[in-house]
């Protein structure tokens, strides 16, 4: 959301004593790599100075890059500094009485900035926030999400996108909540070849005129949906200035059996609807499964229960066995996932299928309470029972689940960590990862770049249809002639190799988009190279992206930026939060404000874990030979572990929300508490 507001009491807002009068959204995006910009301009329509607030939501997944406000005529720029330096920088302004910051957050899809300036009577001010992203290919489509809540209607309200894709654009669709009813009106869209347009314009009186919109206008996501066209099974190799992105994404190959165990936690935190929409979601991922598929199913508390021991085809029979088991899963007890992981690797390891893609899901909503429960041992037991021969994907349900600990394990074994939201889609949002696995369609992906320096990933456990495949590098020597690209991969076809000509030209640009999206690329992968690390070998990792943050502008969880400002008011620093990271809230008898983060979900601000602070172009035409090879084979309590041994007995959990609102310019911090809220159940153990 984008909100501008004065820090005068509410009635200023009702007696519009401030006016956004224009507010831009300017957003290209080329090979995917999506650069945004948001401009706000705002009056001070009252003969007195007043503090300002800029207020944007955006995509959690995009690094901010820029910040400036310009203020009669005077331009302030934000400095991207290390974290560290900038936390110094805003302790001392805070140690001298000097009450300023920024709080982000972290929600499902969208993340928060906010900072604030004093603008003089009948004065403007300009704010100008830019962002950057790689659009990730998820179910065969990419998104574009711009969220907009300026807090009142606008009369220069714009949002302009562009698109260019070189194969060309296979589909555009336009969603989100401000698209619908009346706004719908306000979009135009044109659609030509390898470039697309969107503009939204909606004038003062429609802004009021969308499902979530009111007198205080605009409030939604504007969401562009699109898919490039695929010519060739080894996708689109792009080269600028030194720097190459390859976009690998091959559709017309095969299916690959999959064996895959589903690891279910019914831990006694499990209770009530999560277990509910666990068992709904399982049951219908059951349906899908093919019939040449083999499957396992494996529940945990503080033991380990298999449906069977051995992995069975997917027909019809057992499906509706596994079926009747799914419908009988119940939450109890205590949570043994070291001993429910290991006994999924050993299933999968005594039934190798050759010509299969092997997968573990492992869905848990806490923390390891019984069993092993030393979280650096589980990983090492399971990295090395994996030993790298299928992915874990591990799937956190809920915000008092330690996700860090969960999204190593999946990284050191080749998978992803996903959080799963409580709400009423938590269902819908377990059966989307698995379509997101469901379809295995390469194994043992190897790209090799012959020719090619400082290389992104290059080897991928799996590839599966609808998702891609992104590589980028640099260009050794900048010589073209000798680059040459390969995909070593098996599959269930043939082996064929091919090349790919790129003599077409291709578009000259000023920038180097490709380079920012190696940068960007490079940082992503860098930082989850850093959750799995430790000692010295973290320490380098951590060196090596924030080098690539400083020389880039890359606002990420090793840096921040100081937000500079007008002689006479204190700088500000923006951080960016880490997934599920909690508030750092005041310590009792605390003096001034602290710097906070708070997440959470929509009624949930920044739920309480008392165990972890968590831890986020001029061209010359030539042609590139690409040749590909595929190699086939022949054929809970959360924070109370108990153990109890006698009869079932009451329990009583207290769930305390506490919410921190930092008062820019105002030199205070309140610190509210939500009504605490208690749930008796019985726990059998």
């Amino acid at each position: 959301s984008t909100r501008l507001a004065s820090s005068r009491s509410p009635q200023g807002l009702a007696n519009r004593d401030w006016d956004i009068y224009s507010f831009h959204v300017n957003s290209t995006v080329t090979s995917r790599y999506a650069t945004t910009i948001i401009t706000s301009r705002v009056a001070n329509r009252i003969d007195q100075s007043q503090e300002i607030e800029f207020h944007v939501k955006i995509p959690k997944m995009a690094f901010i890059s820029k910040f400036k406000m310009t203020i009669e005529g005077q331009t302030y720029d934000g400095v991207v500094k290390q974290k560290e330096e900038a936390q110094q920088q805003y302790t001392q302004a805070v140690s001298r009485g000097q009450s300023a910051g920024i709080v982000s957050s972290v929600g499902r899809t969208l993340e928060e900035f906010k900072t604030s300036v004093t603008v003089a009577a009948l004065s403007k001010v300009t704010f100008e926030l830019t962002y950057e992203e790689l659009l990730k290919r998820r179910l065969g489509k990419y998104e574009l999400l711009i969220h907009a809540r300026p807090m009142q209607p606008v009369a220069d309200f714009k949002i302009d996108v562009y698109i260019n894709e070189r194969p060309g654009i296979n589909f555009l669709e336009i969603k989100g909540g401000l698209s619908t009813k009346e706004l719908a009106k306000a979009i135009t869209k044109t659609h030509a070849s390898s470039e697309a347009w969107v503009h939204f314009y909606p004038s003062k009186e429609q802004q009021s005129q969308c499902d979530s919109c009111g007198e205080q206008g605009l409030n939604g996501d504007l969401v562009i949906v699109y898919d490039v066209h695929r010519n060739t099974s080894m996708g689109e190799l792009k080269e600028s200035k030194g720097y190459f992105v390859h976009h690998f994404a091959p559709s017309d190959l095969p299916r690959i059996p999959k064996n895959v165990v589903f690891i279910i936690d019914r831990s006694g935190s499990m209770h009530g609807r999560k277990m509910e929409q666990t068992r709904e979601a399982l049951l219908k991922i059951l349906v899908d499964l093919a019939e040449d598929d083999h499957f396992g199913l494996i529940t945990f508390d503080y033991s380990v229960s298999t449906w069977k021991k051995e992995l069975l085809p997917a027909n019809q029979q057992n499906l509706e066995a596994a079926k009747s088991f799914a419908r009988h899963i119940h939450d109890r007890g205590a949570t043994d996932i070291n001993a429910a992981v290991l006994e999924g690797t050993a299933m999968l390891n005594r039934n190798p299928r050759e010509g299969s893609a092997s997968l573990l899901i492992l869905l848990t909503d806490g923390d390891p309470t019984t069993g092993e429960t030393n979280l650096e041992k589980i990983h090492k037991n399971v990295k090395e029972a994996i030993g790298k021969k299928f992915p874990l994907y591990c799937l956190g349900f809920g915000m008092d689940v330690n996700f860090e600990f969960l999204e190593k394990m999946a990284l050191e074994n080749s998978g992803v960590g996903r959080r799963i939201y409580e709400d009423s889609d938590a269902a819908l949002q377990l059966q989307g990862f698995y379509e997101e696995v469901a379809t295995p369609l390469l194994t043992d992906v190897q790209m090799v770049y012959v020719g090619g320096a400082n290389l992104t990933q290059t080897n991928f456990s799996q590839y599966y249809n609808g998702s891609e495949i992104v590589v980028s590098g640099q260009i050794t020597d900048n010589n073209i002639e000798t680059f040459t690209a390969e995909v070593i991969a098996t599959s269930v076809r043939v082996m064929y190799s091919e090349t790919i000509p790129t003599d077409e030209p291709i578009e000259a640009r000023p920038d180097s988009h490709i380079q920012r999206l190696w940068a960007y690329l490079t940082v992503k992968q860098l930082l989850d190279k850093e959750v799995q690390s430790s000692g010295k070998a973290k320490e380098k990792v951590k060196k090596e992206a924030l080098d690539l943050c400083l020389k880039y502008g890359f606002v990420t969880p090793l840096t921040s930026m100081v937000v500079t400002k007008p002689q006479g008011e204190a700088s500000q620093v923006a951080h960016k939060p880490k997934e599920g990271e909690k508030p750092s809230g005041p310590m009792p008898g605390f003096s001034g404000p602290r710097f906070s983060f708070m997440s959470g979900q929509a009624g949930y601000p920044g739920e309480q874990n008392y165990h972890h602070q968590r831890k986020h172009t001029s061209t010359h035409a030539h042609t590139i030979g690409i040749h590909m090879r595929l190699y086939f084979p022949s054929l809970e309590l959360r924070g109370l572990a108990q153990t109890m041994e006698n009869s079932p007995r009451p329990l009583f959990l207290l769930h305390q929300t506490l919410q921190l609102v930092l008062c820019i310019g105002a030199g205070s911090v309140l610190l509210s508490s939500a009504k605490p809220r208690f749930i008796n159940r019985t726990a059998r153990w």
